[in-house]
């Protein structure tokens, strides 16, 4: 696939109005996009230089759930193309539960995730509820405490190479990799300023200043589509107080050719 046939096919697939797309029109295009015979002839062109590549690498960053998170194509606001790259480490800092601040899809080229979604009940998990600010694209994330609150389980399910999901912004959720992973993430037009970080009260510990997940049904090696998780800063046990995210570092252009050049030699191109 060309680049510029993969804007058209973004932006006619999401459409332009006031409305946001849906769920499931977000997880159409990206399933679309991730079929191996389309993104790795559009993965080829992008490492060969066909790409913006001063806005693709200051957008692309070692996330500090250990994954790489890089840009493929901007289309702020309308849309964001990226791609993550699970190393599947262990001791993997987990993930909180959260939302975002748009529609989001995710389809899995390689490896597996686990997904778990949430929703607010009174005979759920105590967790501290936290409003996740970003100081524009690329940006620093800030977070303010909300309060307490309490969350349920709802659902739990796998998805391997070739599964793909949408998910509204306020869909409550937190993915887990399971092993060496790369998904391929779609951001839609933004619908709010803020997401919402759930953080649960009987998971933290503090390990030699470092933050250490010591509830037994949480395994490591969690990343996220969006935010930070718990390697970011101090807690304190039993109050889940956290500190703000550590400052993303952009990926040198070199780290960030090399990346797309081995996923498109792992897709046969």
């Amino acid at each position: 696939m060309q680049v510029e046939e993969a804007r058209r096919l973004l932006a006619e697939r999401l459409g332009g109005g006031p409305r946001p797309p849906s769920p499931e029109s977000a997880r159409a295009v990206i399933a679309h996009l991730a079929h191996p015979g389309t993104l790795g002839p559009l993965v080829r062109r992008l490492s060969a230089g066909d790409l913006d590549l001063p806005e693709c690498t200051r957008l692309s960053y070692r996330h500090v759930l250990g994954f790489d998170k890089l840009l493929l194509l901007p289309g702020a606001p309308r849309f964001m193309l990226r791609v993550h790259f699970w190393h599947g480490r262990t001791g993997a800092a987990p993930e909180d539960i959260h939302n975002h601040r748009c529609v989001i899809a995710s389809a899995v080229v390689r490896g597996r995730v686990r997904m778990e979604c949430y929703e607010p009940a009174a005979d759920g998990v105590p967790a501290v509820a936290y409003r996740e600010t970003i100081d524009g694209p690329g940006g620093t994330w800030r977070l303010r405490r909300v309060g307490d609150a309490r969350l349920r389980l709802v659902r739990t399910e796998r998805y391997g190479a070739g599964r793909s999901y949408g998910l509204d912004a306020r869909a409550l959720h937190r993915v887990v990799s399971e092993e060496p992973t790369v998904t391929l993430f779609l951001e839609t037009t933004p619908q709010r300023s803020v997401t919402d970080v759930y953080v649960r009260k009987s998971s933290l510990v503090r390990n030699s200043g470092r933050a250490r997940d010591s509830s037994p049904d949480r395994d490591g090696g969690y990343g996220r589509d969006g935010g930070y998780g718990s390697g970011a800063g101090a807690f304190r046990s039993g109050g889940a107080e956290r500190a703000d995210p550590l400052p993303k570092t952009p990926l040198s252009p070199a780290v960030y050719l090399a990346e797309l050049d081995a996923l498109a030699r792992s897709l046969g191109y």
